[in-house]
């Protein structure tokens, strides 16, 4: 188990190192002139010259990346050039915004996903279970962008049961209107993730449904319901564990789009103004950030199918 951990962190690592080059390289051909955007239209180009140099843009790329890895070592992603701030501060006040977002968005997704997976798939040679997987299709297909509108019509407009835009000012110092200010956010995202999930659960309860060990189950008088949770669901569990690290990957790709719709200052709306202003040291660190959060869930997803997963115990302790 040790070897594996090890092997799998030595693997995180080299993705990390790979995002970060693929991040900086990538932001340093796209168009544009920092210097110049900072120095503004009436810049003549010996001011230009001097902020690039100010900036350390006219040292070599690779120079420029380096320092720039070494600071990621020591947690330390550089300044924002708009507000002088460091950028791991500004991220770090962003992400108690986005984390519970894409934390109370999984807990709405594996609660729509998994009961109505499982059901779906034993009432599959009926009409509610066809139902239920053809309104799980439709939904993975339906934008996020979509998903919200609709949600803030009749929730937020219709019933005014919830907030539809902004965050507590005093953020967590409120926690009972930070909450519900993430609540249509929450399931924007969380009913689309919520239909993929449930695809993934159905798949996993027929192939249980369709084990030996399963069909004896029934064979000895238990219903095929209480058959497949006895006995089917740690293996339709592990593989809804296998499939966290893409949901989480799609968590992370909607709080972007929600946030704007929501307007909730979260890193994902930083990142869509960060571009905008061509704040070159924060969409560097907003990007890296989140990448890394998903290498992460990736890493700590892999080590737990391992450690639950009986099969895969045996194969290490042998």
């Amino acid at each position: 188990m040790i070897r594996f951990i090890i092997t799998r962190l030595l693997l995180l690592v080299l993705g990390l190192l790979i995002a970060s080059a693929l991040i900086f390289f990538t932001l340093r051909v796209l168009p544009g002139d920092v210097a110049q955007v900072i120095g503004g239209t009436q810049a003549t180009p010996a001011q230009v010259e001097a902020i690039r140099k100010s900036l350390g843009l006219d040292r070599n790329i690779f120079v420029q990346y380096t320092d720039w890895v070494s600071g990621l070592l020591r947690f330390d992603l550089g300044d924002s050039l708009v507000t002088g701030t460091p950028v791991a501060i500004e991220i770090a006040a962003k992400l108690s915004v986005t984390l519970p977002l894409a934390l109370l968005s999984l807990i709405f997704g594996l609660a729509i996903g998994i009961p109505l997976g499982v059901v779906s798939a034993i009432r599959h040679a009926k009409a509610s279970g066809a139902a239920i997987a053809i309104s799980a299709q439709a939904l993975a297909a339906v934008p996020a962008v979509w998903a919200g509108v609709l949600l803030i019509s009749v929730f937020g407009l219709a019933l005014r049961w919830l907030p539809t835009q902004g965050f507590p000012l005093d953020g967590w110092d409120e926690p009972g209107r930070a909450i519900r200010s993430l609540i249509l956010p929450a399931l924007t995202i969380g009913v689309i993730e919520g239909a993929v999930l449930l695809r993934f659960t159905r798949s996993a309860a027929l192939d249980a449904i369709g084990q030996d060990y399963v069909r004896t189950a029934a064979a000895i008088g238990l219903t095929k319901t209480r058959a497949l949770v006895s006995h089917g669901l740690p293996n339709v569990m592990l593989s809804v564990i296998s499939s966290l690290g893409l949901q989480i990957a799609g968590l992370i790709v909607g709080a972007v789009i929600v946030e704007q719709l929501f307007q909730l200052p979260g890193i994902g709306r930083m990142l869509v103004t960060d571009v905008g202003n061509r704040d070159l040291p924060k969409v560097q660190g907003d990007i890296f950030t989140l990448t890394a959060i998903v290498l992460l869930v990736g890493f700590a997803v892999d080590i737990a199918h391992r450690l639950i997963d009986p099969r895969q115990r045996t194969e290490v302790s042998s």
